[in-house]
């Protein structure tokens, strides 16, 4: 299987299975001399961790990091990054294979197995292997370290709609985000998101969600203008996690919407001669380099394809079967794809950061203020 590698001078590569012994990542590219140890990575973990609500899977594991490679204790005594490949591992706990016992020859609709099996003529049906969302609790990992790299970026995500319920964005408090189990900005959204949820999830299907990601603290400058654009790289990154079916930068889909007058983010000089954006529709991002405003991203989580109710599908030998999966899944796997989502925005940001440095320095790009 090709293709496990995300990145260009900062590149995460991760491996392991739903229901192997372990899963793991090499991050290669980071700079060396960067603090770094286990603690700060492992809050990133517990925001996505399983087993922690109702509205999760209850597969428990404790999603421990070990850092194997690639740092050192300094002179000053504190660990650092020596510019070698780190390599993180994370035991799995919890597994329970003998739950796809019944599934291991049918096609669950909506899921990987047939063009796994199409494709390789062999598939992982203990959790989906590969396909499971197990797998992106690495690239929470690597975040974790590419948040580091950009130090001076702050990202935030948040829920913003579940199944066809969206929030109230007059209602966002960013504060909310960490008091509840959606990740949810809007209270009373969330209030009312967890009334619906267990209805899903007891009629034993799942839904949807949207993710949104902020980033604040980019300069101006970043990403490439052709094949390098960093909102093809942000787009590109967030559509490699599991069950992601669409993305959008900034207005996105609803810009189509606007006209040209409503959609052009106006500028002004601002008090030291740089400009001032008097409006963000297009999410940060402009010709495929940043504004110096917060870039903003959304995306789409389709349902969860394991469901208990019966569905049509057919089997790796032709026949017509009616699947029903049993186990531990998410009756909303968007719901711990924030975590993801936030970790995968760090990861561009912090390859696209190294890549300017690489090119034009450290220093600002913008010609302002003229002489």
């Amino acid at each position: 299987m090709s293709h496990n590698t995300f990145g260009h001078l900062f590149r995460v590569t991760t491996f392991g299975e739903s229901h192997g012994p372990t899963i793991g990542c090499v991050v290669d590219g980071c700079p060396p001399r960067i603090p770094l140890t286990e603690a700060d990575i492992q809050g990133f973990l517990e925001k996505r961790r399983p087993g922690q609500s109702r509205f999760t899977t209850q597969r428990k594991e404790p999603d421990l990091v070990r850092i194997v490679s690639g740092v050192m204790t300094d002179e000053a005594g504190v660990q650092v990054t020596t510019g070698a490949p780190i390599a993180l591992l994370i035991d799995n706990v919890d597994q329970r294979s003998k739950d796809y016992g019944e599934i291991k020859d049918q096609y669950r609709p909506g899921h990987a197995d047939f063009t796994y099996d199409a494709k390789y003529g062999i598939r992982d049906y203990r959790g989906g292997g590969r396909s499971s969302a197990r797998e992106t609790a690495m690239r929470v990992a690597a975040g974790a370290i590419a948040r580091k790299v950009v130090s001076g970026v702050t990202i935030r995500g948040a829920l913003v709609q579940l199944g066809p319920h969206r929030i109230d964005r007059s209602q966002w408090d960013d504060a909310q985000i960490d008091e509840n189990p959606f990740f949810c900005p809007d209270a009373s959204a969330a209030a009312f998101w967890a009334e619906y949820l267990d209805g899903v999830r007891k009629s034993g299907s799942s839904c949807g969600a949207v993710v949104e990601v902020v980033a604040d603290g980019v300069p101006p400058g970043w990403g490439a203008p052709i094949y390098g654009k960093l909102d093809a790289e942000l787009a590109s990154a967030l559509m490699s996690v599991n069950a992601v079916k669409a993305v959008e930068i900034g207005d996105g889909m609803a810009a189509a919407e606007l006209s040209g007058e409503e959609n052009a983010d106006e500028m002004r000089a601002g008090a030291d001669g740089k400009p001032v954006f008097l409006s963000n529709h297009a999410g940060g991002i402009l010709g495929g380099i940043s504004t110096g405003q917060p870039i903003v991203a959304r995306f789409a989580v389709k349902p969860t394809s394991s469901i208990l109710a019966l569905r049509r599908a057919v089997d790796r030998f032709g026949a017509e079967v009616d699947v029903r999966t049993k186990g531990r899944h998410d009756p909303c796997v968007g719901i711990r794809a924030v975590p993801v989502g936030e970790a995968m925005m760090a990861i561009v940001l912090a390859d696209a950061f190294l890549r300017h440095r690489g090119q034009v320095g450290v220093g600002p790009a913008w010609p302002f203020p003229r002489s």
